[in-house]
């Protein structure tokens, strides 16, 4: 297989706007340390982080359901460059971890290595401010 590259530059800006279910998760995780999710009365799903409603049924959500903290590796990744082809060093593991009592899962960082369907707990920052970095990732349960 030929593999193509293009040079170019395309300049990306963007301002993210967490909206009212995201809201919730990231404003619990940086006031209680809890993972906040949202379950549907209609089809029993529990999405996390919060939505405001089901993709399935298009019930209307409250996030008011606590999930984890630990959780089971889905699978994982290893980035060895950057969005920008910038090499990393070290290179960065991402995993997508489903918590306990949840039916999505989350991406994040894998802090150390684990296996796919190894148990992994979150490390949170001292000191949050309601962004996805207060977590700074997973290790190993």
């Amino acid at each position: 297989m030929t593999v193509r590259r293009i040079e170019g530059g395309l300049p990306v800006a963007f301002r993210y706007t967490p909206g009212v279910g995201n809201t919730a998760f990231l404003e619990a995780v940086r006031d209680r340390g809890v993972f906040l999710g949202s379950r549907c009365p209609t089809c029993g799903r529990t999405y996390l982080p919060a939505r405001i409603f089901c993709e399935r049924d298009l019930t209307e959500l409250t996030p008011d359901t606590e999930c984890g903290p630990e959780g089971t590796v889905e699978s994982w990744t290893v980035a060895h460059h950057d969005v920008d082809d910038a090499p990393l060093e070290p290179p960065v593991t991402y995993a997508l971890v489903r918590l306990d009592g949840a039916d999505t899962v989350l991406l994040h960082r894998l802090l150390a290595p684990a296996e796919i369907g190894a148990r992994v707990r979150p490390v949170l920052r001292d000191e949050r401010a309601a962004s996805v970095l207060d977590l700074e990732g997973f290790e190993p349960a």
